[in-house]
């Protein structure tokens, strides 16, 4: 069985190759750049005016720029944003403001590929289904990392948190529905099913996968098994999306995935740390393979056999919606 046989398109990749024909790859590529600015310009509508609402409430800033004193308004600047950034305010407005990704993404796909959003995955049967087996899938995939990284002397058990707030919990998890969709929807439901017009499922796999981890190199902590796991999620996450074809359930999978290591278990999230968490996991120092350091869990070899098994996994599968490579290389070829 060659790599065509083995990994077909998808129902609503065939749908999006038969609205257009493909483009060679390296102006999917800058067509890619240029969705992902204007997505950053459009989350910029909602990230400044919540920054100037937080800078315009805060006190120690107001009194500094009263002062008049341009060293006293500098410092207070400077105190602001590491108080911004350790701020659950503003990690869960980060996160809702990727809502602006998959508004982005939609007009693009609608109004220039002349594509329906079904194929961008939004695939109306059994919604509530594939999104539940997402969610149970995300927090056991998890939970697999963590009790591994315990068994191994990675991680140690600090206890639950006594700063736990249910409040600030479900807000971060309503944030991470449209932080988690919204990754999926740009990287899985456009730029895969964009590529794949054109290329065979398994390189636009691989494609959108070194894309993914790419996007991800400026975060903290980032390391060279960091870089190798994020492009083993892409490779993951893409067969899912493949295989079961719809965005629901590796949506609501990467929805839980940050949720619980961040908020649940209390664990870095691609190198960014959170406030409000139930549970305290503390990485042991000098075992950094084993806890990813500095970026996380998604920075450890635990991490890395995790993905490759889910990998494997997802490969023995068939697409849930049947064999239509047949159909769409004659509509491709037209």
């Amino acid at each position: 069985m060659n790599m065509k046989e083995l990994l077909p398109r998808s129902r609503c990749m065939q749908e999006a190759a038969e609205a257009k024909k493909g483009l060679i790859w390296i102006l999917e590529l800058l067509i890619f750049v240029v969705v992902f600015i204007a997505s950053t310009f459009a989350q910029m509508l909602i990230m400044i005016p919540a920054e100037l609402i937080m800078m315009f409430t805060d006190k120690g800033y107001m009194d500094a720029a009263a002062s008049g004193d341009s060293q006293a308004i500098l410092e207070a600047t400077m105190a602001l944003q590491q108080k911004l950034m350790s701020s659950d305010v503003y990690s869960i407005v980060m996160l809702f403001s990727d809502i602006m990704i998959i508004l982005v993404v939609f007009l693009f796909c609608r109004l220039l590929q002349k594509r329906k959003l079904r194929t961008l995955g939004f695939v109306k049967k059994d919604i509530l289904k594939e999104y539940g087996i997402g969610i149970l899938a995300g927090f056991a995939f998890f939970s697999v990392c963590v009790g591994l990284g315990l068994l191994t002397g990675g991680l140690k058990f600090g206890g639950i948190s006594p700063e736990f707030s249910i409040g600030i919990f479900v807000l971060y998890l309503l944030g991470y529905m449209v932080q988690g969709m919204a990754e999926e929807v740009l990287c899985r439901g456009y730029f895969l099913g964009s590529y794949a017009r054109r290329y065979p499922v398994y390189a636009a796999v691989l494609a959108n996968s070194l894309l993914f981890a790419a996007l991800h190199l400026l975060n903290s902590g980032i390391s060279v098994l960091a870089i190798v796991n994020l492009t083993l999620f892409g490779i993951f996450a893409s067969l899912y999306f493949v295989r079961r074809g719809s965005i629901w359930g590796i949506g609501a999978f990467h929805t839980v995935w940050n949720l619980v290591q961040g908020n649940f278990y209390g664990i870095k999230v691609s190198g960014m740390s959170l406030g409000n968490t139930f549970l305290t996991m503390n990485p042991v120092e000098g075992k950094e393979l084993l806890n990813g350091g500095d970026f996380g869990m998604e920075g450890s070899l635990i991490c890395t056999l995790v993905y490759v098994i889910g990998i494997i996994w997802l490969l023995t599968r068939k697409n849930k919606d049947g064999e239509v490579e047949t159909t769409v290389e004659s509509a491709v070829a037209q």
